[in-house]
């Protein structure tokens, strides 16, 4: 029987449909992007991967289906969710099924955190495929040159299975990993109150748990558990020992069991060092070979969305795509920047109305704190998905917190950064679950 995925050409929903198929599974999907003719190349490697796409419409649930996977972004009125109960056919959200797939794997790896999880995903992806491990990897972004339709790796069914375990709906307490990461927590999706319930009880289902000892609430919600802490906290298990985040690369030192192991990342940040930290943490729990996993690193090639340099100009202005989109990315993101760049002209598109106004006051107190007197920043218009949410807050109304400026279109925003931008600038876009910022990251590049 098949499994029909609804909202397919989600970040998450996509890899998870094609590594099913390539496990043997009959799988079908749809989604409204498809609908409006949008994801063009995640539909492309959705057929290619044998699965069949149906209009967002209803028609596509029959009795036929073993039951519905749903995307956290899809509204529960839906008419293939009212079709699937009517039918009394299994609705089940895709974190659900992940975190089934991930309890039952041997081992399952379950990467959690308000940050960076895409990102240490996929270094683990290219660490496992530099050494020959086979083993299936999923994440939200694919390598940085492998396109835009998520990170699938497809190993042996009964093999290791890694994935983020991500914190947005709630889905973390599901996970039962063999290994668990929690890499930090902030302010995102939710009230930190609420995310520190949920990460202590991620953490007491982790058999074995790697925390970060640079991030005290991380600390704090895996407090009393058995761990192996790394950053570069005093007492860190695998003691970090940042050496330069930048301008181009970020470099450091990672003690492991008595070895110093240099790192050497083609990507700068300090926030690079500790996933590129983290990463290794999760290798060295698997028994794999630690020095040739740093070695790796030194090629990763990064992933898409993080810190993606889309264009350098002739007269040196870098045009930078990058997934931030709550404060502690957005301050990682840009702190990178400024690293190589006197000026960094930041665009932010808020990815929702709900998280706009629950991250208000804290972009509020970032803007004046991050920016430099050079820099400037533009909010574009927040991003809308389609469905019932109540749009009740607006971009002008953040720019007014923070003295900043926004726009109504993109046209606008393109002449604001002609208007601004000088040789050696950067221009930093920002902005998460929008498909289309990536087009519009290279057709500014095109522009200048």
């Amino acid at each position: 029987m098949t499994i029909h995925f609804s909202g397919i050409a989600g970040a998450g929903m996509n890899p998870l449909a094609r590594l099913l198929a390539a496990w043997g599974e009959r799988v079908q999907g749809s989604d409204r992007s498809f609908d409006a003719g949008q994801n063009r190349e995640i539909r492309a490697a959705l057929e290619a991967a044998g699965i069949r796409l149906w209009p967002q419409d209803g028609r596509a649930i029959t009795a036929e289906l073993r039951q519905v996977v749903y995307s956290s972004a899809v509204e529960a009125e839906t008419a293939e969710l009212r079709a699937a109960r009517a039918l009394g056919i299994p609705c089940q959200p895709r974190p659900e099924l992940l975190a089934e797939l991930l309890n039952r794997a041997q081992p399952g790896v379950a990467v959690s955190g308000t940050s960076g999880k895409s990102s240490v995903v996929g270094m683990l992806a290219w660490i496992l495929r530099c050494l020959g491990v086979p083993a299936s990897v999923l994440g939200g972004a694919a390598l940085a040159g492998e396109g835009t339709a998520g990170l699938l790796v497809v190993g042996p069914r009964a093999g290791p299975l890694i994935a983020e375990a991500c914190e947005s709906d709630g889905s973390l307490v599901g996970y039962h990993p063999a290994i668990g990461v929690v890499h930090n927590i902030s302010r995102d999706h939710g009230e930190l109150d609420d995310l520190q319930r949920q990460f202590a009880q991620f953490a007491a289902q982790c058999r074995t748990l790697l925390v970060n000892a640079d991030c005290p609430l991380a600390g704090a919600a895996c407090a009393g558990r058995p761990q192996l802490t790394y950053g570069a906290a005093a007492g860190a298990n695998l003691l970090l020992e940042p050496i330069s985040a930048g301008p181009q690369r970020a470099r450091g030192v990672l003690s492991i069991d008595g070895r110093d192991l240099t790192l050497d990342l083609p990507v700068p940040g300090e926030h690079t060092l500790s996933n590129a930290a983290a990463a290794l943490a999760v290798v060295h729990a698997l028994a794999l070979d630690v020095a040739a996993a740093a070695a790796a690193l030194a090629s990763w090639p990064g992933v898409a969305r993080r810190f993606e340099i889309v264009a350098l100009s002739e007269g040196g202005v870098r045009v930078i795509d990058d997934y931030a989109h709550n404060p502690a990315k957005i301050a990682a993101a840009v702190r990178a920047a400024q690293l190589a760049s006197d000026r960094v002209l930041c665009l932010f598109q808020p990815h929702g109305y709900g998280p706009a106004k629950l991250l208000r006051p804290d972009l509020a107190r970032l803007l004046p704190e991050l920016l430099r007197p050079q820099d400037a920043w533009l909010y574009l218009p927040i991003y809308y998905a389609g469905g019932t949410v109540t749009r009740d807050i607006s971009s002008a109304d953040l720019a007014r917190d923070s003295g900043v400026d926004a726009v109504a279109d993109r046209r606008e925003a393109l002449g604001w950064v002609c208007a601004r931008v000088q040789p050696g600038d950067t221009v930093l876009i920002m902005g998460a679950r929008d498909p289309t910022l990536p087009e519009f990251a290279r057709a500014l590049a095109a522009a200048l």
